[in-house]
């Protein structure tokens, strides 16, 4: 009866511990490398001593909340996030994805109101044919992006679509060169979504450089830019758009610069739009302001606005101090 106890209890404990090895496939922290990666590296799960080729078998192989880290210069190649995730590049040269042929490079579909997705360090570079897109995010609660260029591609650079509460944060990256948008901020559902702008350069995007819009949702959007620039965009710098019965959109522009664009701030179309604007600079613009119907483009009293086509430099109103 002993024996067979004790045989039962290490046949138990064997089965736990392959349960165990099973839930615990992958590592906290995986590695890319162009100079002696492998996706054949995969089974040993990309570990830093046998790095992977490309962005998304680390991804694979990387545990939630964990961290790809890349290191040397090369071109990743693109990948869907589906849960929190950082990539970071702090000294690997150029971390690339090249997107071509009607592709998107980073797609986010991670968990929404539990996801946290930080990218660092990484060009998005379209190559000019086809439909190219450098990031969509479509769920997930947190999309953190930081030392990043976005360039080049046919349509849009950054869009941010999600469904439900979400925060977006941008800061010390270049989004240039678009078809479409730079950054596209268009939530849908009734959330709550949140986007932060800090030392974001948008240049020669053929239609806005940073637009935050509302029609799409019925929840609430806050936008903030700081220290930004909107330069030499085709239709408008910064913008902000919502209409009836759609989300109250709000964005703030504050020690920015809108310059050489079509129009350089741009509300539209329902009072549940607006933009507030203090210590920025808007000149050189075919337009320098336009409110359109009942949407509000106020200011604090402390802007620099001139040098723009005539007849184009005047507030639908001050900020009420308080």
């Amino acid at each position: 009866m002993t024996k067979t106890t004790t045989a039962l209890f290490i046949a138990a404990m064997a089965a736990l511990c392959l349960h165990v090895a099973s839930a615990q496939a992958g590592l906290v922290r995986t590695c890319v490398s162009q100079a002696k990666g492998s996706d054949a590296n995969a089974s040993s799960q990309c570990h830093c001593t046998t790095p992977c080729r490309t962005f998304a078998t680390a991804a694979v192989n990387t545990l939630a909340d964990g961290e790809i880290t890349v290191l040397d210069p090369g071109d990743y190649g693109g990948l869907t996030i589906t849960r929190s995730i950082s990539i970071n590049n702090d000294s690997g040269g150029e971390a690339s994805i090249t997107v071509s042929g009607g592709t998107t490079g980073i797609i986010v579909n991670a968990v929404n109101n539990a996801s946290y997705v930080n990218l660092r360090g990484i060009t998005i570079q379209g190559v000019g044919f086809g439909t190219t897109k450098g990031l969509t995010f479509n769920t997930g609660l947190f999309l953190t992006m930081t030392n990043c260029v976005v360039r080049n591609h046919t349509s849009n650079g950054i869009e941010f679509f999600p469904n439900a509460d979400s925060n977006l944060a941008v800061s010390n990256t270049l989004v240039s060169d678009n078809g479409g948008f730079g950054i596209n901020v268009v939530p849908s559902g009734s959330g709550t979504v949140k986007a932060v702008f800090n030392r974001v350069e948008a240049y020669n995007n053929s239609i806005v450089g940073i637009q935050v819009a509302g029609a799409a949702s019925t929840g609430t959007i806050f936008a903030t830019a700081t220290d930004s620039v909107a330069a030499n965009n085709t239709n408008a710098g910064f913008q902000v758009f919502s209409t009836a019965g759609h989300a109250t959109t709000n964005f703030m522009v504050v020690r920015s610069t809108s310059a050489n664009n079509g129009t350089g701030l741009t509300t539209s179309n329902n009072f549940t739009a607006t933009m507030r604007v203090s210590q920025s600079t808007v000149t050189g613009n075919l337009t320098g302001l336009f409110a359109v119907g009942t949407a509000s483009l106020l200011s604090y009293g402390d802007n620099n606005v001139d040098g723009n086509g005539a007849g184009t430099e005047t507030f639908t109103g001050a900020v009420a101090k308080k």
